[in-house]
C-alpha cells in the first residue's frame, strides 16, 4: 500500500501546526515548526493565498488524516462509518480514530510516535486479550488490554525502547510498566482529545 515516507517535519510546515511526527523532537527546540514556520518549497516565504471557505476545510481534513498516518481511502471508510454512528459525527470520528491500535500505543507511551507503532504491530510484537494483532487500525473497546508479547519483549529494538518507556497521563488507560501492558478503562470522550483540530470542517468538507 502507498504511503508517505518523506521528511515528516515538512508535513508539519505545510500544515502550520505541530502534528508531533517526530517524537521528542516536537518538544525541543529542533522543531521545524518553530524554526521555519513557513510552508516548505521555493514559494514557501511568498504571500500566501487568501484561504477560501473549501481550502480551510481540506486543510483540517488533511491536518487530521496527516496526523493519523492515513490514506485518503482509508480517512474516507472512517469517516463514513462514524456518519452512520450515533451521535455528533466529527466527535466520533476523533474517537474512532484515537482508539485504533497504533493511535494507544503511541498515547500510552510505548512508542515515540503513530509510524513507530504501525511498525510493532505489523512486525507482531502486539496482542489484545492475549491474541497476537497485527492490524493497526484494529479498534480497542472499554476493557480491552494491549500488551507486548513476551517473545518480543527481548527483540533489540522493542527492549531498547521499553527500557525507556515513559507511560503517559491518559485518563481512559492504565498503563502497567511491569507487566508491559496498557488497559482500556473507558472510551476517550472529546475531551481526552488534545490535538488542535476542527473536526467540524470535515463534516462540513464531505457534505457538499
Amino acid at each position: 500500500m502507498a504511503r508517505y515516507t518523506g521528511p515528516r517535519c515538512k508535513t508539519c510546515r505545510r500544515e502550520g501546526v505541530k502534528l508531533f511526527l517526530k517524537g521528542q523532537r516536537c518538544y525541543s527546540n529542533k522543531c521545524a515548526v518553530e524554526r521555519r514556520p513557513t510552508p516548505p518549497g521555493m514559494h514557501g516565504r511568498g504571500r500566501r493565498r487568501r484561504q477560501t471557505p473549501y481550502g480551510t476545510q481540506l486543510r483540517e481534513k488533511q491536518r487530521i488524516r496527516r496526523s493519523y498516518g492515513m490514506l485518503e481511502r482509508q480517512f474516507f471508510n472512517f469517516y463514513t462509518k462514524a456518519e452512520q454512528a450515533k451521535g455528533i459525527t466529527g466527535h466520533t470520528l476523533l474517537i474512532m480514530l484515537d482508539t485504533r491500535l497504533d493511535s494507544v500505543l503511541q498515547r500510552a507511551g510505548f512508542v515515540a510516535t503513530r509510524a513507530q507503532a504501525r511498525q510493532y504491530i505489523r512486525h507482531g510484537h502486539l496482542a489484545v486479550n492475549g491474541h497476537k494483532v497485527d492490524i493497526p487500525s484494529y479498534r480497542v473497546k472499554a476493557e480491552d488490554t494491549v500488551s507486548i508479547r513476551e517473545t518480543s519483549s527481548v527483540v533489540p529494538q522493542v527492549k531498547f525502547r521499553l527500557e525507556r518507556l515513559q507511560p503517559q497521563p491518559v485518563d481512559w488507560l492504565a498503563v502497567d510498566q511491569a507487566k508491559l501492558e496498557v488497559k482500556v478503562t473507558r472510551l476517550p470522550n472529546r475531551e481526552d482529545i488534545t490535538l488542535p483540530f476542527n473536526e467540524q470542517f470535515v463534516v462540513e468538507l464531505y457534505s457538499r
